[in-house]
């Protein structure tokens, strides 16, 4: 055979074998059906096995195929297909869609005395509700360090009857002993995450623990922020000292871990696996859902199985259950924020009235005040360097924090370092950190645009300051030839004067997906909270560890809601949610939500209008909430949906909407409102007062809006607020003018 024609048919044969490969190669996939052909949850798994059984032509090859089976809350499963088979099963009547696996990010004390949420007053819902006792938080994550003293038992009594969860004994983790009264319920998925990339997990270099048991901490750091009990003389690195505690510190734990750690370090969920992890909790009976994990833009739509979260959380919220996510890492840029399906409690996050000051005293007797979280020994007037410019070598030396390393060692050697950077992340301070240890310096102060979130870096001193206060340190530097610089340790500060703030990193709104909902919903402490953690964490300090993120707030309004569900246990999420909402303070902390007076309710009928409003086929509502739906002609306003919140973002003149509010203080109530309307903007509501009787507990009211501006305009704030003289029911008003929308549907 000519040599030619061997390449060329060893050439068509190793072409072929790819495209058998690809072919035949499997990815999972979820296959959603909506709504249950029965109630039994054996029945509804059967069925999903003759399904894959018919296409994939075997009871075995549907066996190895199949990764989960969702029968509780609705009808769906995950299974690992080719794209013919996808095909296949797309083609079935029964089939609403297919969609591929996708992955989520984790989000990632003092809280509650801040809001003012103690038991030392006797009216405090605290012991109103005995502290959560008998409410059950399902926490999806990355599982739970059972041995932290926040999850003992002291004190509880047995567990609820109606649970019917359980504690899964599996690796490094006996069920039978390390679940308690406390923690009732502990469970794993990580077949979707397996099915997805088997690559992924490498059993000789991942210490993941294959079982509900935590290796990075995140996961028992937000549980034990939601319902860690009292822990007392509790402190990291000795700051912060105080008794830590949750939110709800008699309220159980059920532990839903769907996040994995990766040999990278990062920390991933798929979608299928937090698909199956709310599938469980919704059958076994938890009462509030605390999820840490979002996608970040561009998100995807609400109906869609690849966001598993709010499909999921639309079923849990369906049967009654609350759902409080994170709100996503991605800010201070707006329209970056997630979850933002009207049933979900959207979480930002804030900073606290404490602060870690840490004083650098320069040479000149001038002190600057710094942040930082270093507990370690004073470091005495030592020489203090900004590298820039150039050597008499020829060399280049670098003051941006990114680029220390670059630097020779002479100029980083036994100095105090001063750098200056664009980023906010206290990654960027724990590297900067690193290249001066690594060069022999003694300390390193971060000049960066304001930011929150702090880091210890390991027993060294790392301080951060503003821009304006770096570059007063670098003009002093500048004008002495021997500048001179001494660091003393942290220390804790609380109360006034310090501010309470949105986090930079707190993801901002609107709504990237539909402005007119407004997101989020709520912000909660989630800077430098101190919780317990697991062994494994970096920054693991005697159980404990400060974290920051909308992870950490989102479990601190999990655990309000879940003293709210145990003094309204009939309250609809919606209902909860709006009570917290009403009665947020924006300026002084106070705790009204128990008793907010009136609430802005909805159900499943309000979340159908929502998605005709916003344009979702009938076919793909039907399929999320499980029952035939058809779209009225013309759709509902968006406007309409009654959230505790008004955003208009697109007014071109005026507008009129409506809103719902039930009474839930003394029958025989009577409210009148009261507008701070934004500025350039005319609000009025009709009627004007509220009536309500023994007959009457729920009534409707109209807001019109009507804009004075004549040119496109921002969001301006403001707010409409029904008061009875006790209750006062306060809801934000946002409207961003649009002219030139108007003037181009008019031309």
């Amino acid at each position: 055979m000519e040599p030619k024609m061997t390449r060329a048919l060893i050439l068509v044969a190793i072409c072929l074998m790819l495209t058998l490969n690809n072919a035949a190669e499997t990815k999972v996939h979820i296959v959603y059906l909506g709504e249950k052909q029965h109630d039994d949850p054996d029945s509804v798994t059967e069925s999903h096995h003759q399904m894959l059984w018919s296409i994939l032509g075997s009871k075995e090859a549907a066996h190895d195929s199949m990764v989960y089976s969702y029968p509780h809350g609705f009808s769906a499963f995950a299974a690992k297909l080719t794209n013919s088979q996808v095909n296949q099963l797309s083609e079935l009547p029964e089939v609403l869609h297919v969609i591929p696996n996708r992955f989520y990010e984790l989000q990632t004390t003092r809280t509650w005395d801040y809001l003012q949420h103690t038991s030392k007053h006797p009216k405090n819902i605290l012991n109103q509700t005995n502290m959560g006792d008998q409410v059950i938080i399902g926490v999806v994550d990355s599982g739970i360090w059972p041995e932290s003293e926040s999850f003992n038992d002291n004190g509880l009594g047995p567990i609820p009857k109606r649970w019917k969860g359980s504690c899964v004994s599996k690796q490094s983790f006996n069920g039978s002993t390390v679940c308690n009264r406390k923690l009732i319920g502990a469970k794993y998925f990580i077949n979707g995450f397996l099915g997805a990339d088997e690559s992924n997990w490498d059993t000789t270099e991942n210490p993941e623990y294959i079982s509900p048991r935590d290796f990075d901490g995140h996961g028992t750091h937000v549980a034990a922020t939601a319902a860690g009990s009292f822990v007392p003389d509790t402190s990291y690195l000795g700051l912060g000292r105080g008794t830590a505690r949750g939110g709800a510190p008699r309220a159980r734990i059920a532990m839903y871990k769907a996040c994995w750690h990766l040999v990278t370090g990062a920390t991933t969920c798929s979608a299928a696996d937090l698909l199956k992890a709310i599938d469980e909790a919704i059958h076994d009976g938890v009462d509030v859902l605390s999820i840490s994990n979002g996608f970040s833009v561009p998100l995807f739509p609400e109906v869609d199985t690849q966001d598993g979260v709010a499909v999921g959380a639309f079923h849990a919220v369906a049967k009654g259950i609350p759902v409080v996510c994170a709100g996503g890492n991605a800010g201070p840029s707006s329209q970056t924020i997630s979850n933002t399906a009207p049933w979900i409690i959207t979480v930002a996050a804030t900073t606290q009235d404490r602060s870690f000051p840490t004083f650098i005293t320069l040479g000149n007797n001038v002190t600057v005040v710094g942040q930082a979280l270093y507990q370690g020994p004073d470091i005495d007037f030592t020489e203090l360097v900004y590298p820039e410019g150039s050597g008499a070598s020829n060399e280049t030396f670098y003051g941006v924090c990114e680029d220390l390393a670059k630097n020779p060692a002479h100029i980083i050697e036994e100095k105090i370092v001063l750098c200056f950077t664009k980023s906010t992340s206290y990654s960027t301070m724990i590297q900067a950190a690193s290249d001066v240890v690594k060069l022999d310096g003694y300390g390193v102060i971060v000049a960066r645009n304001p930011g929150h979130q702090l880091s210890p870096c390991f027993g060294f001193p790392c301080l951060a300051v503003d821009y304006e206060l770096g570059t007063d340190i670098l003009f002093y530097i500048r004008s002495n030839r021997s500048p001179v610089a001494k660091i003393q340790p942290t220390r804790t500060l609380v109360g006034l004067p310090v501010a309470t703030k949105v986090a930079t990193f707190s993801s901002r709104g609107p709504s990237s997906i539909s402005p007119a909902i407004l997101k989020p919903d709520i912000a909660a402490p989630g800077v430098n909270i101190l919780a317990a953690t697991s062994p494994n964490d970096t920054f693991y300090d005697k159980g404990f560890a400060m974290k920051s993120g909308t992870s950490m707030s989102a479990p601190v309004v999990a655990g309000i809601v879940a003293l709210l569900k145990s003094v309204h246990p009939h309250w609809s999420p919606a209902a909860i949610r709006s009570a917290i909402v009403t009665t947020a303070w924006r300026t002084d902390p106070s705790e009204k939500a128990a008793n907010p007076g009136l609430v802005y309710d909805m159900g499943v009928k309000d979340y159908i209008l929502y998605l005709c409003s916003v344009g979702y086929t009938d076919s793909s509502i039907t399929g999320l909430v499980s029952k035939k739906t058809v779209c009225a002609n013309p759709k509902p306003s968006v406007l309409d949906l009654n959230l505790p919140s008004i955003t208009i973002p697109n007014l071109a003149k005026e507008v009129t909407i409506t809103r719902t509010v039930t009474n839930v203080g003394p029958v025989g109530s009577v409210y009148k409102p009261v507008i701070e309307a934004p500025m350039g903007v005319n609000v009025t509501v009709t009627p004007s007062t509220l009536v309500f009787n023994a007959y009457t507990r729920k009534l409707s009211f109209k807001v019109r809006v009507l804009t004075n501006h004549i040119v496109n305009t921002g969001y301006y704030f403001g707010s409409l607020t029904w008061t009875d003289s006790v209750h006062n029911v306060v809801i934000p008003v946002s409207v961003r003018t649009q002219i030139m929308q108007r003037y181009y549907d008019e031309n």
